[in-house]
């Protein structure tokens, strides 16, 4: 089985506001995009959902989210599907546009739960992804190598 890790990340300058994602595989390929009125959030879960895109086969999601590592750890998306897509308290998901594809390729097998580390902790791959984000932001443009 060919697994390739991914790193992602997600930045915004206010929230909402200017915002940037990106995804890197250690020695390889690389990307970040900007949207210019969004949440940090949404940017966590673009990077996942854009490295799916770009990257072929099975993928090692490594995030800085909880918001996105839980979902998939604890099947949050089950009961959400369960109430007609909505919370706890009743509301609707927030970013359901970005969920409803990444949880269709989990369930296929694309990824797998997604590894957690800790942000802004000196994982150099992490800072690399960060970095990638917030660079896209501040230039107001995606990159990629």
């Amino acid at each position: 089985m060919d697994l390739t890790t991914v790193y992602t990340d997600g930045a915004c300058s206010g929230n909402p506001g200017p915002g940037g994602w990106a995804w890197a595989v250690p020695d390889g390929p690389w990307a970040s995009g900007y949207e210019p009125a969004t949440t940090n959030q949404r940017m966590e879960l673009q990077a996942v959902l854009e490295a799916l895109r770009a990257l072929e086969g099975t993928l090692d999601v490594v995030t800085d989210s909880t918001y996105v590592a839980n979902c998939f750890r604890d099947r949050w998306f089950l009961a959400w599907r369960k109430r007609g897509w909505r919370n706890k308290a009743g509301k609707p998901v927030s970013n359901r546009d970005l969920w409803e594809p990444l949880i269709e390729a989990f369930e296929r097998g694309r990824f797998g739960v997604p590894r957690w580390v800790k942000g802004h902790s000196g994982d150099l791959m992490n800072d690399r992804v960060d970095a990638l984000a917030v660079e896209a932001y501040q230039r107001r443009r995606g990159a990629a190598g």
